[in-house]
């Protein structure tokens, strides 16, 4: 037997088919970093149009989690999509660096700022651990491929961009939004500070709910307020309200009812002999229910705006409150009236003011009530809460008590329960100068994603309060003011004044406002003002990123094509950035708004140490690859939430292996292949290779449109299927006969080579954004002159063929299915072992036989048999079976009796009619030793 290996053209590539990526990932990073791959495509880009997405800056403590790999990797999917659409993105990252979990964690090691540190010395030290989790973090983010200018990011901790923030804190001063005021806020006993909104989380808690008397003085004059006949009944008449913070009775001030409400006077004995009670009509039967009273009168009816300003008697101190009306008082629990304590809570505060009532706050910053306090003195709030209910038995107003589990504001960062606390603090007026209702238009004009962002993100602005800004740090931006020590009012000059603490800052850092003595800006006026000593809400350090960084910087610009942050981010990020944008220029700093979901494990069970379903990304690096990361963050539907687990990674490991073998075996078979002296015209190229540039161009446009509209799952999708179905089930399982038979320069492999090469270079790209280090790889075993960087270039223009198609290829991929099905039945029953052992012949209707009848002998080739016979329906034979899903054809599949060519494998019956080469067929020994054969179609 003759050796013919050497007359085939077999495929040889240096691409590896295993990947290792854990190893050769790190070996590619550094070569991006000492090449500046990063810096290369900024020039590349340098004129193009420029697409901003800024980071929303991740905080500058502990190691990476999946939560941030995810937010990362959709990012750098989005600027490298952009770049290869043509837009210049540059990604500038950044780090949040203030606050109070940074100064926790230098408290552990030097104890509070003033006992072994100095506040200097502290805020230093806060600098120096800042510093380090910046750089614990940039490693694990740029091992995950995402390319930035890592060398130089945004800090807010950084001079320059503390002095920005000043200069931001300035212009929205002068736009008339930032004022002192003494209001109830979220208050962290924990963290001895007033909390941001974006800074509290609802949890459930159990507290004591109670029902307390509130007894009316003037009973006469309190009776005629029913009209016409006065009410019968006997006893003592009383308002009952019901709370869940005893706590804040102390600190109690009036009784709210809701004008609009109806109110009844209830006559029984409600455990203390014949007594009347005051209670919403539509509250009356769960009130009675929770008394445990089943027999009552009602003996009067009147609306809630009746008994306005009558005069109730506290339950314990020897003071007097007032009936007040309130549109918060509702119906949806309670008994219709609201016990109303100015200093500890939004909605009384709001009230109170209307009433002009005291805001009495009896509460220090650790929760202790304090000096002076009757009673309460010296305890804390919570411990005293059964005090209370004690005292209020024993003085015979307690109606009822019992526990009640409901969902109660938190810190988010120490997990405790949180107060409501009216001290002096600096707020953004959300409606003094109208920056709510320019929010709500602006939030219109966004584009968000998902939609239902918008509707979330409007309740919020239209719901939320004064955004306290002041915080009592250590560590943190100042609020650079000085405050008239007479009226309370910052200086006439505020906004020079900050200019020139701004510059001191940039040189200096914060701790030039910390150390600045008054009279260097003042002068002789120094002594009639304080210097203020809060620091600002860390939300509105990240908060002005729009300023300190897309407006400052030369690379950046205003406004954002794109935020791109989790979900949790409507009520952080993109509100702080939106009001403050807002309360600066009067327009959003973003065009768009994009928010992914969170990351849970395969049963959506939130991840955790405990439960120990956390999947951490340095392991999965580690092992996997990073590309197997990137590819199931690609993969996976973001707008929801995000199930990860290491099956569900070793799964998307399994799609990873089937697209890198698809793109070894497009390379292996381009060994040898200069596009330059190899390349095929496409109106000269075979008909099957001709539907493969039609598949790309048809691909291209459905990938880019996809990623504009960052639906990244859908590209996973369509780039899997097209690997798996279009060219590993059909196209190259089609083409390796004439690759690997035809003569070397023949027009049949020349043709199926160049459409190889084109869809290579079209599918790297579409992989670049997402597999980042294998697009890389392969990129660097394309033929052909090419810059040295995928990232470098633009999506890939395929070209088209002029030349209409001769072959209806839906139809025969159709019934190529089914003859497949015809072959795996006789494999099955052992009459064949490759799909070549086998003959078919097909009888076909009219519509299907003049869809297959062009293709000719190369009939066969489409079907990979050895000999495919194309016969009219009305010549079918008795053991022809109807195909499924084609209408109008019939298959009738045996094992061929011919013998098999050594060479191509397939069974011909002209094999042995050459006496030089007896075990070919008549192809072969063409393609051997004659002028080769000819193709057109397949």
């Amino acid at each position: 037997m003759t050796d013919y290996k050497s007359t085939l053209n077999l495929p040889k590539t240096d691409f590896p088919m295993k990947a290792n990526l854990a190893q050769r990932e790190p070996e590619m990073l550094k070569r991006w970093y000492v090449e500046d791959l990063y810096g290369q495509i900024r020039k590349v880009a340098e004129g193009r149009p420029r697409y901003i997405m800024p980071d929303g800056p991740p905080y500058a403590n502990g190691d990476i989690h999946i939560g941030h790999a995810v937010n990362k990797i959709l990012k750098d999917i989005v600027i490298k999509s952009r770049t290869l659409a043509g837009f210049d993105a540059p990604y500038v990252p950044g780090w949040d660096c203030h606050g109070l979990p940074i100064e926790l964690m230098v408290e552990k090691k030097h104890g509070k700022a003033g006992q072994k540190l100095d506040s200097r010395a502290f805020r230093a030290a806060c600098r120096e651990y800042a510093g380090k989790q910046v750089d614990r973090q940039r490693a694990d983010f740029k091992r995950l491929g995402v390319l930035g200018d890592w060398d130089r990011p945004y800090l807010t901790m950084n001079p320059q961009y503390e002095a920005d923030e000043l200069r931001a804190f300035a212009r929205i001063f002068e736009r008339g939004h930032v004022y002192k005021g003494f209001k109830p806020v979220h208050w962290c006993m924990d963290c001895g500070s007033a909390l941001a909104e974006a800074e509290v989380e609802y949890a459930d808690k159990t507290s004591p709910a109670i029902d307390v008397r509130f007894r009316v003085i003037d009973e006469a004059g309190f009776l005629q307020r029913f009209g016409g006949a006065t009410p019968a009944g006997e006893g003592a008449i009383s308002i009952p309200i019901w709370t869940t913070t005893p706590w804040t009775l102390p600190a109690n001030q009036a009784v709210a009812l809701n004008a609009e409400l109806e109110y009844v006077l209830v006559a029984a004995d409600f455990g203390a002999g014949p007594e009347r009670l005051l209670v919403a009509d539509a509250l009356l039967d769960s009130v009675m229910k929770r008394y445990g009273v089943e027999q009552y009168d009602i003996v009067g009816r009147a609306s809630g705006q009746a008994f306005e300003r009558s005069m109730l008697a506290h339950p314990f101190y020897d003071r007097q409150v007032p009936v007040i009306l309130g549109e918060h008082v509702t119906i949806d629990a309670g008994t219709g009236a609201v016990h109303t304590s100015p200093g500890h809570g939004q909605e009384d505060f709001v009230v109170g003011q209307a009433y002009d009532l005291p805001i009495d706050n009896p509460v220090g910053p650790n929760g202790v009530f304090l000096p002076g306090t009757p009673l309460f003195e010296g305890e804390h709030v919570f411990k005293a809460n059964p005090r209370i209910v004690d005292l209020l038995r024993e003085r015979g107003v307690l109606l009822h008590h019992a526990p009640y589990q409901h969902s109660y504001p938190h810190c988010w960062r120490h997990k405790t329960p949180v107060i409501f606390r009216a001290t002096p603090q600096w707020f953004i007026g959300m409606d003094s100068n109208g920056l709510r209702a320019q929010t709500l238009d602006e939030i219109k004009k966004v584009q968000w994603l998902p939609s239902w962002g918008e509707e979330r993100i409007r309740l919020m602005v239209a719901n939320r309060p004064d955004w306290c800004i002041s915080r009592q740090r250590t560590w943190g931006v100042p609020i650079p003011l000085f405050v008239d020590q007479r009226t309370g009012e910052p200086h006439p000059d505020t906004a020079a004044l900050v200019e020139q603490v701004a510059q001191r800052v940039e040189t200096g850092g914060i701790d030039a406002w910390f150390e600045l003595d008054p009279a260097e800006l003042l002068g002789k006026d120094a002594a009639k003002y304080d210097k203020v000593t809060d620091t600002l809400d860390v939300w509105f350090d990240s908060g002005c990123v729009h300023y300190a960084v897309l407006e400052r910087r030369p690379d950046m610009g205003l406004p954002a094509d794109l935020y791109l942050e989790g979900s949790d981010q409507h009520r952080g990020w993109f509100q702080s950035s939106l009001l403050t944008g807002i309360a600066m220029r009067g327009q959003a700093p973003y065009l768009s708004v994009l928010t992914h979901g969170f990351t849970v494990d395969a049963q959506g069970r939130k991840m955790s140490k405990s439960v120990g379903n956390v999947v951490a990304p340095q392991k999965v690096m580690g092992t996997l690859g990073a590309d197997v990361l990137r590819l199931w963050v690609a993969a996976t539907d973001f707008s929801g939430e995000m199930n990860v687990s290491d099956e569900i990674l070793k799964r998307m490991a399994d799609s990873y292996r089937r697209m890198r073998n698809t793109l070894r075996f497009l390379l292996a078979n381009l060994n040898e292949f200069d596009p330059a002296r190899h390349a095929v015209e496409p109106d000269n190229m075979l008909a099957l290779d001709r539907w493969l540039l039609a598949r790309l161009a048809a691909l291209q446009t459905e990938v880019a449109t996809a990623y504009e509209g960052m639906a990244f799952h859908q590209i996973y999708q369509r780039l899997h299927n097209f690997c798996v179905r279009d060219l590993g089930g059909f196209y190259l399982d089609v083409i390796k006969d004439r690759q690997y038979t035809a003569q070397a320069d023949s027009l049949a492999r020349r043709s199926c080579q160049s459409a190889m090469y084109h869809a290579a270079e079209a599918m790297v790209r579409w992989l670049a954004p997402i597999l980042s280090f294998t697009a890389e790889e392969a990129w660097s075993y394309l033929p052909g002159e090419r810059p040295n960087a995928v990232m470098l270039t633009t999506w890939y223009d395929t070209p088209a063929a002029t030349v209409p198609q001769p072959i209806d290829w839906d139809t025969v991929l159709r019934v190529r299915v089914e003859v497949s099905r015809e072959l795996e039945r006789l494999r099955a029953a052992g009459e064949i072992g490759s799909s070549l052992d086998a003959s078919v012949d097909l009888y076909c209707d009219d519509v299907a036989f003049d869809a297959l009848a062009p293709l000719g002998d190369e009939l066969r080739f489409a079907l990979i048999t050895s000999e495919a016979h194309l016969h009219r329906a009305a010549e079918r034979s008795e053991d022809a079976v109807a195909a499924a899903d084609v209408e109008g054809v019939y298959i009738a599949a045996k094992r061929s009796a011919n013998d098999k060519c050594v060479r191509c494998w397939q069974r011909r019956p002209d094999i042995g009619k050459s006496p030089e080469h007896p075990e070919l067929c008549g192809r072969c020994v063409e393609n051997v030793a004659g002028a080769g054969e000819t193709r057109k179609f397949a």
